[in-house]
């Protein structure tokens, strides 16, 4: 049966891998203790068999420890022992310590990877409340970890019963041999022993890998509604992304219309600029019942293509820069202009009217409503005051 999580939705999902990363950020990595067991009994082994003459010459040195000389040496003995006592132990900690530790983290690395987890170090008053420690050692995992240990040792130990029974009639004589004789036998023996112990541990901590993987896996699963909440963390709301989705293919086919709309510049009566970021070109027949039209329109490179093909075909480029930001933002290109501009839109185009007739004058004052007084990125300046 599916865990449940707290609001009582059943964990179905499989883990994410931000979920995954998540656990390992704090401190939660797949483990498994049959295999290190497994893995150091194995390097135990190898030291054995490769190691003999580092071992013998460790013995000869515990040897020297107990060798007394004369009593005139007695001085320095105790310094002597010292040293022979740190010479040991350095010689344990290069053969079988460093193999040791490299085989444990090589164990690891293979299992679940290492890992440093600050966050796993921060204190939890589970870890010493004893009503915790009592439920987790009488829980169904505990159980499970408990009948797991027996059955362990029950199968080590018949292996190893069968191993010796095998060979009881060899070991029986070793009473009647000599030391050197019994060692040599011993000496055999051991890693046959060893290897046969290490063929069910094998077994042992695959099953334990396979079933630690397991447990580790459903731990981490999670509900449909966390599912969804890490997909809005992470990519983000379908709903916001939709809405960008759409305007981008607002703004893309705006940009594709404003390209086309380039040909039309050349029918055009006037151009109105912001100076160079922004240009609306306007055609109106005098005398005509409609409102005057939106020919072409565009921001940045597309404005000043529109300039530049004004200048060539000689239309009157009028520089006002709210005018042009109005235009651009309310009306829409082979659309009428907004109702709102009609007066600033007739005091600019009477105004190049005049001077297309060689008239000199001053540029008028052109008053827009507050509502249109936009900014470069089309918020309303007087919203914003």
């Amino acid at each position: 049966m599916a865990e449940e999580s707290q609001d009582g939705q059943e964990k179905t999902e499989e883990p994410t891998q931000r979920q995954i990363d998540k656990a390992r950020e704090e401190g939660r990595i797949l483990s498994s203790k049959e295999m290190f067991v497994f893995s150091t009994l194995a390097m135990g082994l190898l030291l054995l068999a490769f190691a003999g003459d580092l071992f013998a010459l460790g013995l000869h040195s515990w040897r020297e420890f107990f060798h007394l000389d004369s009593a005139a040496q007695f001085d320095g003995l105790l310094l002597a022992r010292v040293i022979i006592i740190l010479r040991l132990v350095i010689f344990a900690a290069l053969v079988v310590g460093v193999p040791m530790m490299v085989v444990t983290l090589l164990t690891q690395i293979a299992v679940g990877g290492l890992n440093f987890a600050p966050k796993a170090m921060n204190f939890k008053g589970s870890r010493i409340n004893p009503l915790a420690g009592l439920k987790r050692m009488f829980s169904v995992k505990g159980l499970v970890e408990l009948a797991k240990s027996v059955l362990k040792v029950g199968f080590l130990f018949a292996i190893a019963a069968a191993v010796i029974w095998y060979y009881l009639p060899s070991i029986i004589w070793l009473s009647s041999s000599t030391l050197n004789q019994a060692l040599g036998r011993m000496a055999e023996l051991l890693p046959l022993l060893v290897a046969a112990l290490l063929v069910v541990l094998a077994g042992i901590a695959l099953l334990d890998y396979l079933w630690q993987k397991h447990v580790y896996m459903k731990s981490l699963r999670m509900t449909r509604q966390q599912l969804k909440d890490e997909f809005k963390q992470t990519e983000g709301s379908p709903e916001v992304k939709a809405k960008i989705r759409r305007m981008q293919m607002e703004q893309s086919q705006n940009s594709a219309r404003q390209r086309e709309a380039l040909g039309d510049v050349a029918a055009a009566t006037a151009v109105i600029t912001n100076p160079t970021h922004f240009a609306v070109a306007l055609r109106y027949e005098a005398g005509s019942a409609g409102a005057p039209l939106v020919v072409a329109a565009g921001r940045g490179a597309i404005a000043q293509q529109i300039i530049a093909l004004a200048d060539d075909h000689k239309i009157t480029v009028f520089r006002a820069p709210l005018l042009a930001r109005a235009l651009y933002f309310t009306c829409d290109i082979g659309q009428e202009i907004s109702e709102q501009l009609y007066n600033a839109v007739a005091v600019a185009l009477a105004y190049i009217h005049r001077i297309n007739r060689g008239e000199v004058l001053d540029e008028p004052a052109i008053e827009l409503p507050d509502e249109l007084i936009f900014d470069e990125s089309g918020r309303n300046l007087r919203e914003q005051a």
